[in-house]
């Protein structure tokens, strides 16, 4: 485990992540799973309750190039990215292969109907079990635990969180113990699979220029997240690197 701004990053693998999630979901245990970015960190820095809820998850994989260089400079030499997008294709051929139930949880209700449709035909054997589009809205007390009932009477085991960053993981933090099932936060990764939004491609992925890639495709959205956020990360990294940070 390494910490990046003092938000918990941890070492694993594409295989390592699998396998943790299967086991898990097997045992029907209720656990989250956050894929951390530039974006989640900055978020956690700026919000002491996100960063609290991220270093409580059961995993916390570096879905974003400069924390995977972070964690390398802080001894982790030989870590790679476990990009969210990637890792959910993973987790569903394990659970196709497994047969664990699985459900899908965000997103607009034409994208997830689309991405169902997407998902099945490229894992013939997966077992889809539950989907919800939710309201934009706040939900009532009453609403939530009806949804709560329907994932657990669906016998979904693994369940995929598509809300954004900071939203699914407040959403997953506060299900802990209530969803009886392995929950993984993968933004927009519901978006790029259903093939409403372009993906970067690899070389702009692998040299941690994704973000420049997300900024030019949808620049009245993004704006704000890369050109705050990232000219104060580059600064808060070099002080957490001299060991500067309080």
């Amino acid at each position: 485990m390494t910490t990046v701004l003092k938000m918990r990053v941890d070492a694993t693998s594409y295989s390592s992540a699998v396998q943790n999630i299967l086991n898990w979901s097997q045992e029907s245990e209720s656990r989250y799973v956050c894929v951390a970015n530039v974006h989640m960190v900055m978020e956690a820095n700026d919000n002491a309750d996100l960063k609290s809820i991220v270093n409580q998850a059961d995993l916390v994989t570096p879905d974003g190039m400069p924390l995977v260089w972070m964690m390398r400079l802080k001894g982790q030499r030989g870590q790679q990215r476990v990009y969210g997008p990637t890792l959910m294709l993973h987790v569903l051929e394990a659970a196709a292969r497994e047969n664990v139930a699985v459900g899908f949880y965000g997103s607009a209700p034409e994208v997830l109907q689309t991405l169902l449709v997407r998902m099945q035909a490229r894992f013939p054997n997966l077992n889809m079990v539950y989907s919800f589009s939710p309201p934009y809205r706040e939900m009532s007390q009453e609403g939530d635990a009806e949804i709560v009932r329907r994932i657990n009477t669906s016998s979904a085991r693994i369940l995929f969180v598509g809300l954004g960053c900071p939203k699914q993981e407040k959403w997953m933090a506060e299900h802990r113990g209530r969803v009886n099932a392995v929950m993984l936060g993968v933004g927009a990764a519901f978006d790029f699979h259903a093939g409403v939004k372009p993906q970067a491609p690899f070389w702009m992925q692998k040299i941690g220029l994704e973000w420049l890639f997300r900024l030019a495709s949808e620049p009245r959205r993004l704006w704000r997240r890369y050109l705050y956020h990232n000219p104060r990360f580059i600064f808060l990294a070099v002080a957490d690197l001299l060991g500067l940070l309080r």
